[in-house]
């Protein structure tokens, strides 16, 4: 066989694969900020919506250019590798489409323009199909700005979450354990354990969710999930927090600020908490809200401010400590990456955060394998109040896409044994 011959088959084995690759989110450039998304809860959480609810995207661009920005919706699996629907099949119109409505900062140092995107739209009049969704965004290049995974569901079946400690007893004082219960009479489930797909995220984070669970027991129509290690998520710590409304004066976890070409807020130096006795903090569990004294429309006259962020830390080799949080949909990026600074023995970072309250921990990155220890710093405890959301996906026999039918959630304010 020749060596075409060769090349011609391994690109045939090799295209396949490339299409069914999971979809990633990317991370938007330095200049586009303060990504949300808004609902009838709160803002800058993953999006979770019931079928015909609207879709609010927001974003600043610091670059005060008033680009043009479009956006493209995609459908996919529940593992998120590419649905085989067309595209009129779960979405009535049309994207691809420049975002029209934008405004610009008013009253600000830093200068910048606040776009916001509702689906359903006068082009994109509605999503027909329940299941996982990215939209990316594009400038008048077509070049991909940024991309964001949501999710849209029936509510078709009930899902129970109680929330446990580790039955694993090596781990029982830093491991939570997720039992679920599924149940409808709306749905004959055929063959759940292909059927059925679910998934658990913890604190809206989609890096650390566990997914594809099969029911252990079916009674009836209803399914049970109770695992020993398999549903169990590391405890974590309660995020630390500041809050720069007011940036003419020291806030909440603000040591001191200054005036340069922005504002700049100083937080209070951070110690490594692992190890150390817990203490409960309430916290919006890695979350973010933007808010400013004395203005009428935070949108657009809420400041940007250069965060200074400090860690006391000896310096790790082979490891990297980043800035972790819902600010940046917590993505590992240069940008949070702190430097050691062996003068003062401890690490440091700074980069532009809008005005409002902010969560944020440490975390270690091997720099070789990239594997993200969230517990290095903070430490891990089983008393940590986390939130926990389960989605249900169910594929019938002869369908062509995963549909989200149903949705649970729980916190471990009242974990038990």
């Amino acid at each position: 066989m020749t060596s075409k011959k060769i090349y011609f088959i391994l690109s045939l084995i090799l295209i396949p694969l490339s299409l069914i690759s999971q979809a990633k989110e990317v991370s938007p450039p330095d200049f586009i900020k303060t990504i949300t998304f808004k609902s009838n809860t709160t803002q800058g959480q993953l999006p979770v919506l019931r079928l015909g609810e609207p879709l609010i995207l927001e974003f600043d661009a610091l670059n005060a250019n008033e680009e043009d920005f479009y956006y493209v919706i995609e459908h996919f699996n529940f593992d998120w590798t590419p649905s085989v629907l067309a595209k009129a099949e779960y979405l009535r119109g049309l994207d691809n489409q420049r975002i029209l409505e934008y405004y610009n900062s008013f009253n600000t140092y830093q200068v910048y323009s606040h776009y916001k995107l509702q689906v359903p739209n006068i082009q994109t009049r509605a999503l027909l199909k329940s299941g996982n969704y990215m939209i990316s965004i594009y400038d008048e290049y077509d070049e991909l700005m940024f991309s964001r995974k949501f999710m849209v569901y029936e509510d078709l079946v009930n899902v129970g979450v109680r929330v446990k400690r580790s039955r694993d007893v090596r781990v029982i004082d830093e491991k939570q354990s997720v039992d679920l219960t599924i149940s409808t009479n709306s749905i004959n489930f055929n063959n759940p354990l292909e059927t059925i797909k679910t998934v658990i995220i913890q604190n809206n984070n989609l890096n650390t969710s566990i997914s594809d669970l099969k029911p252990q027991y079916t009674l009836g129509n209803e399914l049970i999930y109770r695992y020993d290690t398999e549903s169990a998520f590391w405890g974590g710590n309660e995020y630390l927090w500041f809050e720069n409304k007011d940036v003419r004066t020291s806030n909440v976890g603000v040591q001191f600020i200054d005036l340069k070409d922005i504002y700049q807020s100083y937080l209070y130096p951070n110690i490594v908490r692992a190890g150390r006795p817990y203490t409960y903090n309430p916290d919006l569990n890695g979350n973010f809200q933007v808010t400013a004294a004395d203005r009428l429309d935070v949108d657009i006259e809420a400041d940007y401010t250069m965060v200074h962020f400090s860690l006391a830390q000896n310096e790790l080799i082979g490891k990297d400590i980043h800035v972790y949080g819902n600010f940046n949909a917590f993505a590992i990026e240069p940008l949070t990456r702190m430097e050691y600074i062996s003068e003062k023995d401890e690490y440091e970072v700074s980069f532009r955060l809008k005005q409002g309250f902010y969560n944020y921990k440490y975390v270690v990155v091997d720099q070789e394998t990239g594997e993200l220890d969230e517990g290095a710093i903070s430490g891990d405890y089983w008393q940590t109040e986390n939130n926990y959301k389960v989605l249900v996906y169910y594929r019938d026999l002869g369908a062509r896409y995963d549909r989200l039918i149903g949705y649970g959630e729980a916190t471990s304010v009242d974990i038990s044994n």
